[in-house]
């Protein structure tokens, strides 16, 4: 083992141990990816629009991998199968999650066939999220600039407000001085 302290790793890391005991429980392995999310959440992103980006790549990143692994496992070995290779199954996720779709790759096998639909799903969902997402960045900015506009307006016209208050005030002076000239001497 590499580790200098064995025990101390291997209580940091049970998932990892328990999938080397058990190779049926290697899939549970996908649980550290909630440590680097969790990670990515507090340290790269401070803004709404920069987790659901952050969320989206990690989710459709985690999709394809999975994707990949179920339709290889699903077609190797298949008759007339196209998918024959990890790298041929990750091709074909990315080009079918992307909604893209070449041909060049696809499913022969009933499970493959389900594999996909359930990707392509996937893929439409996460395509409407990014959509989404878009919009609602380029709406706040929108948004950002009216408000900005809207305190410049609001500024320019307090500015003129209290320039006719400073008029008034003065007009209000000089009539009250004519008022005193124009007034009858006091007897």
């Amino acid at each position: 083992m590499l580790a200098d302290h064995r025990w101390r790793f291997v209580r940091q890391n049970w998932v990892d141990g328990l999938a080397v005991l058990l190779p049926l429980l290697r899939p549970l392995r996908i649980l550290s990816l909630v440590r680097v999310a969790r990670v990515l959440d507090r340290r790269l992103t401070t803004s709404l629009h920069g987790r659901v980006a952050a969320y989206v790549t990690m989710t459709a990143s985690l999709v394809v991998f999975m994707a990949s692994l179920a339709v290889y496992d699903a077609e190797r070995g298949a008759p007339g199968a196209s998918i024959t290779s990890y790298g041929d199954a990750v091709w074909w996720a990315l080009t079918t999650i992307t909604t893209v779709g070449y041909g060049d790759e696809y499913p022969v096998t009933g499970d493959g066939r389900l594999v996909a639909v359930l990707l392509m799903v996937s893929g439409i969902a996460l395509l409407g999220v990014v959509t989404a997402a878009v919009a609602s960045w380029f709406v706040s900015r929108v948004a950002e600039a009216a408000q900005a506009q809207d305190d410049a307006d609001d500024a320019a016209l307090l500015v003129e407000v209290r320039a006719l208050a400073d008029e008034v005030r003065r007009l209000r002076a000089e009539l009250a001085d004519r008022r005193e000239l124009d007034a009858p001497p006091v007897s």
